[in-house]
């Protein structure tokens, strides 16, 4: 099987050579058979996805420090100082090269449709954002459109810092076409039936039969990528608890004081996963992916970060 390339430079920066540098330090230190390698490789990959989720878990950082210090008599409203936060962070990741320009276009593509979402729902109140500010489009904060973003930033980079390789990749096409119809219908529910369970189907049958091969420390492992769809849902999922208890939107009933989110938008987010990830499938469109075969691995992809 043939791999797509890797988001940004074929070259790992300073950043990424000293991590590596210190895994292996580690990795010849505590490896010595087959339960250490597996306890090693876990926490391997518990570390990587923490390192994937850095723009989400900064912004989750903004909104809970903010919830519980921020001053009332501050010249600038809550939500705006988010807005600059936000900024500041992306900045800061595109400036260290912890992302890359390639990242930064898909981030800003899911960041407009999530902004797009948010106008429709907030006019329709599917939720609300209790906070003045100036920085907003009609009800809708601007931050907002970052929480969106953060999960494409996510992608990209577990996608790149995991070395995906796929079994059985089905047709960009026939994705695209998914993720439109799941978008669609995340607006048309509110006066068509709501066909989000024939779409949940829909992603059994379009991708139930691939496999995702991701690299935790030195060697591929595989997993059915519905059910990497439906652990990064429930993550997502945790993360919008922190953000309602952390009063940066509510959904109703949550007005008068917090409550978890229903499961139901675990649902939600399980959809959503499948726009992000075919907005990031698409920045591969010209690579060769697997049909079927075994993971290739040589020498050089396996020793980068």
């Amino acid at each position: 099987m043939t791999a797509p390339p890797a988001f940004g430079p074929s070259r790992p920066n300073a950043v990424q050579r000293r991590l590596h540098a210190g895994r292996e330090a580690l990795r010849a230190r505590w490896v010595r058979g087959p339960w250490s390698l597996a306890a090693f490789e876990f926490v391997s990959f518990g570390i990587k996805q923490g390192w994937a989720c850095l723009f989400g878990g900064a912004m989750l950082g903004l909104l809970l420090v903010t919830f519980l210090w921020y001053p009332e008599e501050a010249p600038v409203s809550r939500y705006d100082f988010l807005v600059i936060g936000a900024v500041l962070i992306q900045v800061l990741m595109l400036w260290t090269g912890l992302e890359t320009l390639e990242e930064a276009k898909v981030i800003l593509v899911f960041h407009i449709t999530g902004t797009i979402m948010e106008l429709f729902k907030t006019a329709h109140g599917s939720w609300i954002y209790p906070e003045e500010s100036v920085l907003r489009i009609g009800a809708v904060p601007l931050f907002t459109g970052f929480m969106y973003a953060a999960v494409g930033s996510y992608l990209a980079r577990v996608w790149r810092i995991f070395d995906f390789r796929f079994d059985r990749f089905p047709p960009l096409w026939l994705q695209g076409l998914l993720a439109a119809a799941i978008y669609v219908n995340f607006f048309a529910h509110h006066w068509l039936p709501d066909v989000r369970l024939a779409l949940f189907a829909g992603t059994a049958v379009v991708y139930g039969p691939c496999l995702v091969r991701f690299r935790p420390d030195r060697h591929h492992r595989p997993m059915p990528l519905v059910v990497g769809f439906l652990l990064v849902a429930l993550f997502i999922w945790f993360a919008e608890n922190i953000g309602t208890f952390a009063r940066a939107w509510a959904y109703p009933g949550q007005e008068d004081g917090w409550h978890p989110v229903s499961l139901s938008k675990l649902g939600s987010w399980y959809l959503l996963m499948i726009i992000s990830f075919v907005l990031v499938a698409a920045v591969h469109r010209g690579s060769q992916w697997g049909t079927g075969g075994p993971s290739h691995e040589n020498h050089q992809t396996s020793r980068r970060q």
